[in-house]
């Protein structure tokens, strides 16, 4: 009896801020098995290892539209605004956002003060 085998991994993703790493499995817009999903930057995407099906899917990270580091989609490496943009360069670049992330960005500032102990644990 013949079975399904998972798909291999293309490589394995690893954040440069935080060091996460995870094997994806997709790089691009548009994950297999997901027709209707278009995601509006090029990510890398492994399967959802928590939920059966093929269609879920976890985004990891993908690149700095500014600088083109490698970034996970963590709230202490990057945001989403238009593009990607990893936390320093959004930094460096605060006064270019809306007001609105001006703010999450000085909020995310004195969470990422906080000690190590009091972040949550990231595998």
């Amino acid at each position: 009896m013949a079975c399904e085998a998972e798909p291999r991994p293309l490589g394995v993703f690893e954040c440069q801020l935080c060091a996460l790493t995870a094997p994806y499995s997709y790089v691009g817009q548009r994950p297999p098995d997901a027709q209707s999903i278009v995601l509006l930057e090029e990510s890398y995407v492994m399967k959802d290892p928590f939920t059966p099906g093929e269609s879920r899917f976890l985004v990891l990270g993908s690149r700095c539209s500014l600088c083109g580091r490698l970034v996970c989609v963590g709230p202490e490496c990057s945001l989403f605004y238009s593009r990607r943009f990893c936390l320093p360069c959004a930094r460096e670049n605060a006064d270019a956002f809306p007001q609105e992330i001006q703010q999450d960005l000085q909020k995310r500032k004195i969470a990422s003060k906080k000690p190590a102990s009091q972040h949550g644990s990231r595998t």
